[in-house]
């Protein structure tokens, strides 16, 4: 067994922690960056081939990176609320991106306030509801804007001149300075917009990947021959759906920018755009010149975001707090990188709901936990959003709240191969519940991701799909159709709806998987006709 011995701090204690002496001085500072949509093969610690991210590199060789670490509802604010309170959308109540946050409930800020730590968030929030639980607050309006952004602050509005990945850091590195300099530990959130759409990358990365082309993902250009009529009628096409100036931008220069922004932006963009256009004029291949497009532009602003990381990390080391401060890297959920000719998320498919995570921890808060974390180690566990709550709080000597679906990551973190760790994290769950007649065209499911297995069911469409992910990882085939896997499919089902029941999800759409089980399998209907004509 390892060196774990917090019985008073796990989830389900009735009592609270006693805190000693030695306890409250070594309580940990806990820096979380939050970026926006960051896909996990766009960093190089994953094994990206499409960028080098230096700085999120360097703090997974220092700490611990996740290999299956998933988003349950792969949309920016049900996660960011799952990120605060530690339970599923359905138990918090923040379903999608339309609805307003219950500001009222518990959340870690508000447990982390009440044992003495300073509070702040500054960035991209998107909760509709101002922060409740954080001492400081600065955060964009909505999704904010790239250049020149708003901030929406306790005391008012206030505008900015600039870069938004670059103005979010120097206000987070204001507020670390004067936070450090107080006897209290803190607790702050770096929200980052980037790399969200509209990707409109920064002044100091737009010089980056000028002359570069990018390997086509090999299902790019895909029929979803077995996938369920819900893939086939989604919009988010790489070649069909992305917008050429709203979204490439091709032959658009925002007003909004000032003079030396504009400069700087038509030297790099206006030489694009006549590359752009000239390629889709000679050959007509409008995937691969978007993929191109959107690809460069992505890829910058995640630049931007690593660059921004590297500047905390550089001032933590070099400041008296790195022995015991805790930096977290993680994003909201991941994104299509033209992977099944997509791009967006949404999807409980890999590259969506997959999403990063890394967790440094100081050598201080090492040696209290009798934690051995090894350089550059990586967990392949599978973990999901509802575990960051409770790993913060047990970091912070702060005890779990029975309430909280997640579990604490740091048993995983010193002992990744014990078998007694590993049995808490076997599955990962996802339900996503937005309209299919939005935007994007994505049908309502429910899923469950095993170590090598995934099942979804579009439960509106009485759909389902099943992967084997060490054979398939770029999940193409559907055994839900396959004779062969019909046993093993009710298997799956199974499991889905035992896990649904242990969380107590919606009885609604518990009974339509239920409803389900008797099928042993099935062949997709027309899309023409049971799906696409909604549309």
């Amino acid at each position: 067994m390892f060196g774990w011995f917090f019985p008073l701090m796990v989830a389900g204690t009735s009592h609270p922690p006693t805190q000693s002496n030695s306890q409250n001085a070594t309580r940990p500072n806990i820096i979380l960056v939050f970026s926006d949509d960051h896909a996990r093969q766009a960093i190089s610690a994953y094994g990206s081939k499409l960028i080098k991210t230096p700085s999120i590199d360097r703090l997974a060789s220092q700490g611990t990176l996740f290999t299956r670490h998933y988003t349950s509802n792969p949309i920016c604010a049900p996660s960011r609320a799952t990120l605060l309170t530690g339970l599923y959308s359905h138990a918090n109540g923040h379903k999608d991106n339309e609805s307003k946050f219950d500001g009222t409930q518990p959340n870690i800020a508000k447990m982390l306030q009440s044992a003495g730590y300073q509070t702040a968030w500054i960035g991209k929030w998107h909760l509709e509801s101002n922060p409740t639980g954080f001492n400081h607050w600065e955060i964009l309006p909505g999704q904010g804007a790239y250049y020149q952004p708003k901030f929406i602050t306790p005391k008012g509005n206030i505008s900015t001149t600039g870069y938004v990945t670059e103005i979010i850091t120097q206000k987070s590195l204001t507020w670390l300075k004067e936070a450090s300099s107080k006897p209290s530990p803190f607790f702050l959130v770096i929200g980052h917009k980037a790399p969200h759409r509209p990707w409109m990358p920064g002044p100091n990365s737009l010089p980056l990947f000028r002359n570069q082309t990018f390997p086509e993902p090999r299902n790019l250009r895909t029929d979803y021959a077995t996938l369920s009529t819900a893939a086939k009628a989604a919009h988010m096409g790489i070649g069909s759906n992305l917008r050429t100036k709203d979204d490439l931008m091709v032959n658009n220069t925002p007003p909004v920018l000032t003079a030396p922004q504009k400069s700087i932006w038509e030297s790099i963009f206006k030489p694009e755009d006549e590359a752009y256009n000239a390629e889709i004029a000679k050959t007509g291949n409008v995937i691969g010149a978007n993929y191109q497009r959107y690809l460069r532009n992505y890829l910058r602003c995640i630049s931007d975001v690593d660059r921004s990381l590297g500047e905390v990390m550089n001032f933590v080391e070099g400041s008296s707090i790195s022995k015991n401060t805790i930096i977290i890297y993680a994003s909201d959920q991941g994104f299509f990188l033209g992977e099944k000719g997509w791009f967006d998320k949404r999807w409980f498919y890999e590259e969506s709901a997959g999403t990063p995570l890394i967790v440094k921890l100081p050598p201080i808060q090492r040696a209290q936990y009798q934690i051995i974390q090894a350089k550059n180690q990586k967990v392949s566990a599978l973990t999901s959003n509802v575990d960051i709550a409770p790993t913060i709080l047990e970091a912070a000597h702060v005890q779990v709240p029975s309430t909280m679906q997640g579990e604490s990551l740091l048993p995983l973190i010193n002992a990744p191969k014990d078998k007694s760790v590993i049995a808490k994290h076997t599955e990962a769950f996802g339900h996503f519940y937005e309209s299919y007649d939005g935007e994007h065209k994505v049908a309502k499911y429910v899923a469950l991701a095993t170590q090598r297995y995934k099942i979804i069911f579009y439960y509106e469409l009485n759909e389902w799909e099943l992967f084997d992910l060490q054979k398939d990882p770029t999940e193409s085939l559907n055994l839900a159709q396959s004779d062969k896997h019909a046993k093993f499919l009710g298997e799956m089902k199974s499991k889905l709806t035992h896990k649904m029941e242990s969380i107590q999800e919606d009885p609604t759409v518990i009974q339509q998987v239920k409803a389900g089980l008797q099928q042993t399998h099935q062949k997709q209907p027309n899309a023409s006709t049971s799906f696409l004509w909604r549309y």
